[in-house]
């Protein structure tokens, strides 16, 4: 009887159970889901997917940030095209020499010298016209633009066109280039290709590019680099090492900056009557008279030299017979102590 009562008690609960549960099943709406079955390679003309419901975690597959929606696709960029909510058309194609990329349901669509907003607006007109998605989501991201290198040129070690992968910057630019010569200046252009008449003018830091916000901008296939050259200024005559110095403090060097990297001047040089050459706009040579011996004595003011400036320090005639004077009468006084032994 115990077992008999427990088995009548579970069926009678169940009831029970239904029945105080019954208000509100029958509240609930029972919407019927249609899942289409299609096979690989082939898909049923009167197939409609609906694609503007996202679940929670549809999420673009890759990093959009350094997209850039301003450069044109060309022939042999790499593609990642996705559709949200179908991942069955997710897609990795290289834009082949007729601009042209194919993708399934809608085959060959001409991409070439679209931006990437166009180019998915294009996908999604197919699709929807089509019938294959009723609101496509279409996303295009560019992953290598195999067509719009970037131009490194100026004072580097191998000018030429770069390809750079990834997050494009400056620093790398010049890297790839092989970095700059010993005469790259401080000023560095940048054209981009959708504004070629607004070049964009910065300063780098060669010493700790890290510390120089210029080396951090970021740079877009077909932009053109040009690092410049740097100011040289020329140091002769009677100087220790007479030669050409490079300007390095953002184009700025003064006479006695010159002279102390020449090594200084010789005994014989005739102080007062230096001489700055300067060219001028009219192809024309300016000589600018400076008194370096009172500069030295800091009683007069350091000029600052411009680039392609010529440091003139003569040889004083006065000085030169003296020295030859001294130097032949050392010579003959050491002649005559080693024979007069």
């Amino acid at each position: 009887m115990i077992m008999a009562r427990g088995m009548w008690s579970f069926p009678s609960l169940l009831g029970v159970t239904l029945l105080l549960s019954w208000p509100s099943l029958a509240q609930t709406t029972w919407v019927p889901v249609t899942v289409p079955v299609v096979s690989a390679g082939s898909t049923p003309a009167n197939t409609l997917v609906t694609a503007d419901v996202k679940r929670a975690g549809d999420q673009p597959p890759v990093d959009r940030a350094h997209n850039d929606r301003t450069m044109r696709i060309g022939t042999g960029d790499l593609l990642q095209i996705t559709v949200f909510g179908v991942p069955d058309l997710a897609e990795e194609v290289r834009v082949n020499d007729a601009g042209n990329i194919t993708m399934p349901l809608i085959g060959n669509v001409r991409v070439a010298g679209l931006t990437s907003d166009e180019a998915q607006q294009l996908i999604a007109a197919h699709l929807r016209e089509g019938g294959m998605l009723r609101d496509p989501q279409v996303e295009v991201f560019e992953k290598e633009y195999a067509s719009q290198g970037i131009a490194v040129m100026g004072e580097v070690q191998r000018p030429g066109i770069y390809t750079l992968l990834g997050e494009r910057r400056l620093s790398s630019a010049i890297s790839a280039a092989g970095g700059t010569t010993g005469r790259a200046g401080q000023a560095i252009s940048i054209t981009h290709a959708n504004e070629p008449n607004k070049p964009v003018v910065l300063d780098m830091d060669y010493m700790d590019p890290s510390k120089s916000p210029s080396g951090n901008v970021a740079v877009f296939p077909g932009d053109t680099v040009v690092v410049s050259r740097a100011g040289v200024v020329y140091v002769v005559g009677a100087v220790a090492h007479p030669a050409g110095f490079v300007m390095e403090n953002y184009e700025k060097m003064t006479v006695l900056q010159a002279v102390a990297m020449a090594g200084g001047t010789e005994a014989t040089a005739s102080l007062k009557n230096t001489k700055i050459l300067r060219k001028t706009p009219g192809g024309g040579v300016q000589e600018i008279p400076i008194s370096l011996n009172k500069i030295l004595a800091a009683k007069s003011e350091d000029p600052q030299l411009q680039p392609e400036d010529v440091l003139f320090v003569p040889n004083s005639m006065g000085k030169t017979a003296a020295l030859r004077g001294a130097q032949a009468a050392l010579a003959v006084a050491t002649g005559v102590a080693i024979y007069g032994r």
